[in-house]
């Protein structure tokens, strides 16, 4: 008697990608922001915006085009990471809307600029631009580790971006803009994210020799000078852009990157701590000789004691008493008096009138949501198999996580201010564009590393095993 067995190779169970969670979310994300929309409306006028629906049909145009790449070209990357910039990106319209409708808002700028020209409609292009770059990274990046072989050009390039703002003049105190065309590019918010290619390169090289080479003095674990090297180049520039530049928010994303990155190729806390004394020995010494920064941590410092002599702490101490006229729970969509910061409220203020006008309990859940896309980063970076991955991952995920903070914390009066746009939230199409791009690295870097593993190829020999018994 024979009896044959078949026996074949069993391949790996697909792993769920999820695609449909991030459809609901992107499905509640756009809700919450034409709810906005709405709500500002009635409260402004006692009706619904001529304008909802146009706004509703382009946020579900721009978030259906970049669920579908995602869902086509990243099917495994992360769910919430496309939704809550989403979020984040409808909020920021509604937002700049309501500012736009404020007579003083528009007073000013006619007194300034000569004429009025609303910025919503100028963000809504600014966004669709985003989510094409962001659908174009998706396409053609089709591996984050392509971008390794580029470590120095990207070095090259991010220099390039950072000093061409000194050859054009200043705009509100600092040298961080360029003018082409009639439009206004702020090549730092590119800059941060190429800046960390070279810095997720470099590291993973020297990452040893910065890990394992050093010498303890006081508790602490200090590299040697040639290791030294890279750090004190990174600090000078640093400085040198807050010098010629006038930029202390640049300057604390661009350093501040370096030394996370740094910390976590290396694992050293002492690098963390040399860090911040560098940067903070940096800014105390230019603080004391630039005229633009010691205005503003003058004004940092006592925030209504210019009110009294030049008004130059105006912007900040109105930022203040509108957090504090919020409360717990606000004054509601469209009832706030934001716009007395002046031109800068739908800019670097513009987390002022989410204080005042959604209260204690908004502000947290903005921030919220400005956390998990950074608690969703990380956790990108956790799950990367490669090193240049984790570490250009968790470069991208700090760099948002700064900006935010020192925005945010200009904003409440706990730092200086820096003159830097909330990403998503504040009007401005470069920072916008950007962050559609570091969304977009993200979300490839999270598919590679969700993706299942491939099936082992079928062996010949066992697809068919005979087996004769007697």
């Amino acid at each position: 008697m024979s009896v044959v067995t078949n026996t074949t190779t069993i391949g790996a169970i697909d792993a769920p990608s999820r695609r449909n969670t991030e459809l609901m979310m992107m499905v509640f994300a756009i809700a919450i922001s034409v709810f906005a929309y709405a709500n500002v409306g009635l409260a402004m006028d006692g009706k619904l915006p001529s304008g909802m629906f146009g706004y509703g049909a382009g946020l579900v145009l721009l978030g259906g085009v970049a669920h579908l790449v995602v869902r086509k070209f990243a099917r495994y990357a992360d769910p919430l990471l496309l939704p809550l910039a989403t979020l984040l990106n409808g909020l920021g319209l509604v937002l700049i809307w309501r500012l736009d409708q404020s007579p003083k808002l528009i007073r000013d700028a006619e007194n300034y600029y000569g004429v009025f020209t609303p910025s919503a409609p100028r963000q809504l292009m600014y966004s669709a631009v985003g989510v094409a770059l962001f659908v174009g990274v998706l396409l053609l990046l089709k591996d984050h580790r392509i971008l390794q072989r580029y470590t120095y050009i990207s070095m090259v390039a991010a220099l390039f971006l950072l000093i061409l703002p000194m050859f054009f003049p200043a705009k509100f105190g600092a040298k961080i803009w360029i003018n082409i065309a009639g439009f206004s590019i702020q090549p730092g918010e590119f800059a941060k994210i190429i800046i960390a290619v070279f810095f997720a390169g470099y590291l993973m090289v020297k990452r040893d020799a910065l890990a394992l080479a050093s010498r303890r003095f006081m508790g602490l674990y200090l590299p040697r000078g040639r290791d030294l090297g890279p750090i004190l180049v990174i600090w000078a520039l640093s400085i040198l852009i807050l010098v010629f530049e006038t930029d202390l928010g640049t300057s604390l994303l661009f350093f501040g990157l370096f030394v996370i990155m740094l910390y976590v190729a290396t694992e050293r806390t002492s690098w963390i701590v040399f860090g911040l004394l560098m940067s903070a020995a940096g800014a105390v010494g230019v603080a004391s000789f630039e005229p633009h920064v010691e205005a503003r941590v003058n004004a940092w410092k006592d925030p209504f004691k210019c009110f009294q002599t030049d008004g130059s702490c105006e912007q900040i101490g109105n930022a203040i008493m509108s957090f504090g006229s919020g409360g717990t729970l606000g004054t509601g969509w469209g009832q706030g008096h934001s716009d007395l910061i002046g031109f800068a409220a739908n800019a670097d203020f513009i987390l002022s009138t989410v204080g005042e006008e959604l209260g204690l309990a908004g502000m947290m859940a903005v921030l919220l949501v400005y956390g998990l896309i950074v608690e969703r980063g990380v956790r990108t970076a956790l799950a990367a198999r490669d090193p240049f991955g984790k570490l250009l991952a968790i470069g991208l995920s700090g760099a948002f996580a700064i900006q935010v903070f020192v925005v945010a914390g200009g904003v409440m009066g706990l730092i200086p201010l820096t003159g830097m746009t909330m990403p998503f939230l504040a009007a401005g199409g470069s920072s916008v564009i950007a962050n559609w791009a570091l969304i977009g690295i993200l979300i490839r870097i999270s598919d590679t590393a969700r993706r299942p593993a491939p099936a082992p190829a079928p062996s010949t020999d066992a697809e068919m095993t005979q087996v004769v018994r007697p």
